[in-house]
């Protein structure tokens, strides 16, 4: 009994460090900014979800500030990876979104980065697992969550690694169907808030929200860098123009 109250107590106050550090959000206009590059657009806090899926939207390039890749190998700036997963201390899930590996039947995603090619907003849609299914509050692990999402990324010469959390609420209608990946196939260890490196995600802050000063340094992104790539064309395509109007008049 004492042991079932001592853990009921630390989830509790997990639960509370966790929304008091994941309600600082920074929002204009209905995109939610993060300590990295990465852009939320939906879902926004505190969402009920459910239904065959969920989508998260994210904007993969600081609105525009920030090319696609392939980068270059010493790119200045740039996106290593992005992993995301849905975890809540009141159920103890921890539950793998996209680790960067797509498994069988897309249970958990591929690299999101290379989906969507050319799209600066990446479309994460995740089949719900078993546990989520039922309806309102009524089913196995529903109820409070946080969609965590991990940035690996470096900016301006520097590497980093933040957590953004973003709190939804699994409450919405879920039907039952045999192509639900198993909840235990997707479950990871769930570590405590103290037990977490928050070092970066506290010192970078929101990122690239209107009124911040960041500039990025694109230099060695690579050929195929997506918005710098296009600008330059487009820039070469406006000399040209003006040489060939130069000749012609």
């Amino acid at each position: 009994m004492t042991q079932s109250l001592s853990l009921a107590v630390f989830a509790a106050a997990a639960l509370f460090a966790t929304k008091g550090l994941a309600s600082n959000f920074t929002v204009s206009n209905g995109q939610i900014f993060t300590p990295g590059f990465v852009i939320v657009d939906s879902p926004q806090p505190d969402t009920p979800l459910g239904g065959d899926n969920v989508e998260i939207a994210l904007d993969v390039s600081a609105n525009g500030k920030l090319p696609l890749p392939p980068y270059g190998d010493d790119a200045s700036s740039q996106i290593y990876n992005i992993n995301i997963f849905l975890y809540s201390y009141v159920t103890g899930r921890n539950l793998t979104i996209t680790n960067g590996t797509a498994s069988a039947n897309n249970a958990t995603l591929g690299d999101i980065m290379l989906s969507e090619p050319g799209s600066t907003v990446k479309h994460v849609r995740w089949t719900w697992p078993d546990c989520m299914v039922g309806d309102g509050t009524n089913g196995n692990d529903r109820g409070s969550y946080n969609i965590s999402i991990h940035q690996r990324f470096r900016l301006n010469g520097e590497n980093h690694y933040t957590i953004f959390d973003l709190p939804v609420s699994v409450t919405n209608s879920i039907s039952k169907s045999d192509d639900r990946p198993s909840c235990q196939s997707l479950d990871n260890p769930l570590l405590a808030p103290e037990d977490i490196d928050w070092t970066d995600t506290n010192e970078l802050g929101a990122l690239f929200a209107p009124g911040d000063s960041t500039v990025i340094e694109t230099s060695n992104v690579g050929s195929g860098a997506g918005l710098a790539s296009c600008k330059h064309a487009l820039n070469l395509l406006c000399v040209v123009g003006i040489s060939c109007a130069l000749l012609l008049s």
